[in-house]
């Protein structure tokens, strides 16, 4: 297969991809792949096939095509092509949660700084590291990636970028808990949607509903979270985008256990489990396992609430998220208070501060500790948040 012939297949797959004829174009892709032999033709396809196993949640199948794409940049000894391939091992490591791995081959790509095109990747390089620092728990850091990225998107005049990084920006308040701000990036995300994202994928505009969602059901207002979840999970059913139907159903258990609503929300985070659990969504796993834990709690089964505590615990430990462990120390004191269980009772509160004291969740100004209740932020031009009171 030759150059032109390579290209013509290429495209013939982009418009099927993009007429939600998935399957087809996958097909016709790998054609390409077996028979091309243009290599820039061949890491062109293979760009192709990361994209569309990363939206189905196929995660190592795009670990796997990141892999190839990166002997096939060898081949072709240029930068440019060599920093995309690594950014992708990055980003295929970021969904599998191989938090490590990411932030190391995204430094690998600052490092190998090519012409243009280089400098114009360096944005979503940053925002990979940043959700990267985010899975550890590394706020401070977490929080200068985002703002590096946000800086070269401004410069480029990337609004897809942008987009992507508010959503990023949206997750990161919400787990630190300025529900406000964790509100008002998803929000300017479904704004860029809207000014620019005509010819955009669906996607970004599923993904900036989904992460108002949680502000919403975190201010409790849940008729609001209800309907922007709705709008991303029709989007996500649409496109077959699998990882993000496991977050909307997530989101729908949490907004149902909001509601006292225990009944409603247990099957929604199985549903969610059982496709977090088969794109291998560990992260997300965590999540669901904290849901479902306090809905035990609601209905005063401290037992079962202590056998998903372990699991979760048994993730979070694995991926070395922090705040996950921190959450479960929480619940943990708070079982073993009810069931006046004084031993393990001190066990968790030590832990729990010991988790405080290395995620420096400490207010610079009034020494409390940050992320315990809705409070507004303000983050200082070195990283360091404090309270805005």
């Amino acid at each position: 297969m030759g150059q032109d012939q390579t290209k013509h297949q290429i495209e013939k797959g982009l418009h099927l991809y993009q007429s939600n004829q998935t399957e087809k174009a996958l097909r016709v892709w790998m054609r390409v792949l077996e028979k091309s032999a243009d290599p820039a033709g061949r890491f062109r396809v293979l760009g192709c096939l990361i994209t569309a196993h990363a939206e189905m949640g196929r995660y190592k199948d795009m670990l796997k095509f990141a892999v190839v794409q990166i002997d096939t940049a060898r081949e072709l000894e240029d930068p440019d092509y060599l920093t995309e391939s690594y950014l992708n091992l990055a980003r295929s490591n970021e969904k599998l949660c191989e938090f490590q791995k990411t932030i190391s081959y995204c430094k690998t790509c600052l490092n190998m700084q090519g012409t243009t095109v280089s400098l114009q990747l360096n944005g979503q390089v940053s925002l990979s590291m940043g959700n990267a620092f985010l899975g550890l728990s590394i706020f401070q850091k977490a929080l200068e990636c985002f703002e590096k990225a946000l800086r070269y998107a401004h410069n480029n005049d990337d609004k897809m970028l942008e987009c992507r990084v508010c959503c990023s920006l949206g997750n990161f308040y919400t787990q630190i808990k300025d529900y406000e701000k964790a509100l008002f990036f998803p929000c300017k995300a479904a704004e860029l949607v809207n000014d620019y994202g005509k010819g955009w994928s669906l996607k970004y505009r599923a993904m900036s509903q989904y992460h108002m969602a949680v502000a919403y059901r975190k201010l409790g207002r849940l008729a609001d979270a209800m309907d922007c979840c709705e709008e991303s999970m029709k989007i996500a059913l649409q496109h077959g985008d699998r990882p993000l139907q496991a977050l909307c159903l997530l989101c729908f258990a949490d907004i149902h256990r909001s509601r006292k609503d225990v009944q409603t929300a247990f099957p929604r985070y199985d549903s969610s489990m059982s496709i977090m659990t088969e794109i291998g969504n560990r992260l997300g796993l965590i999540q669901v396992l904290l849901g479902v834990t306090k809905c035990w709690m609601i209905q005063k089964e401290l037992d079962k609430a202590l056998e998903s505590i372990e699991k979760a615990q048994e993730l979070a430990e694995g991926l070395g998220n922090k705040l996950g462990l921190l959450k479960l120390h929480c619940l943990c004191e708070r079982i073993y208070r009810t069931k006046e269980q004084q031993r393990e009772l001190r066990d968790h509160v030590v832990k729990f501060h010991e988790c405080v004291e290395e995620m420096e969740l400490y207010c610079g100004m009034c020494g409390e500790s940050i992320g315990e209740k809705n409070n507004q932020l303000q983050a200082l031009p070195c990283s360091h948040f404090f309270h805005l009171k």
